[in-house]
């Protein structure tokens, strides 16, 4: 099916129209939760380099669990973090969880999480789910793996993309996570995810070393 510009634009309207109502009325019911909801990330100082080649970092944006607690298509972050950790520790790895602040490039997110990671490899992930397996020795822009269509990430996806990272640190060449394709997912969460990419980059804090988390799930 083919969309023209104004069929495309009206679809991108309702779904902001909707995204914001949506946020009123979670913000009101929520006025007396914590903003972390079930996660809980606690800073404990400058992330190190790890030692360890059994480790996985985990690099989240500079609002994931903070300012924004839920993907695009409200999967709670504290689900999203389980889920990478259990991949992870399925297959025998240990993961770190450290928050990068300088950017909310995901790409960079990634690298400077593999970077830090004692087993040279690190996901990076944006508030909003977009997601990126990398290599300390790639290029920021070149990956492992990414995963652009934050829409299209269940929960299960993000469990598979843990176990992939830690196959990769292990010297495996794992099968790439398979995606779901949708031709829609683009014009109807194309202007949300500009919302809250601008959100997220609020929060970015220029030459700032990475920090340390502690994760708790209440």
């Amino acid at each position: 099916m083919q969309l023209n510009e104004q069929a495309i634009r009206g679809i991108i309207e309702e779904v902001v129209k909707r995204y914001v109502n949506n946020e009123t009325t979670s913000t009101e019911k929520k006025s007396n939760l914590t903003p972390q909801g079930n996660l809980e990330l606690t800073e404990i100082g400058e992330a190190t380099k790890g030692l360890n080649k059994d480790e996985v970092i985990i690099a989240v944006a500079p609002a994931f669990g903070k300012y924004q607690t839920q993907t695009i298509t409200k999967i709670p972050h504290s689900d999203v973090l389980k889920e990478l950790m259990a991949g992870i520790e399925e297959e025998g790895l240990k993961p770190r969880v450290i928050r990068v602040l300088r950017t909310s490039d995901v790409s960079f997110l990634a690298n400077d999480g593999a970077k830090l990671s004692g087993s040279g490899i690190g996901i990076g992930i944006q508030s909003k789910g977009t997601t990126v397996i990398h290599q300390k020795d790639l290029f920021p822009l070149s990956n492992l793996e990414l995963f652009p269509q934050a829409p299209l990430l269940e929960r299960r996806h993000f469990r598979m993309i843990g176990k992939n990272a830690a196959k990769y640190a292990k010297g495996e060449t794992p099968n790439p996570v398979p995606q779901m394709n949708d031709q829609m997912a683009r014009p109807k969460y194309q202007a949300v995810a500009a919302l809250l990419h601008i959100k997220e980059t609020e929060h970015v804090v220029k030459n700032a070393a990475p920090v340390g988390m502690k994760v708790s799930f209440k």
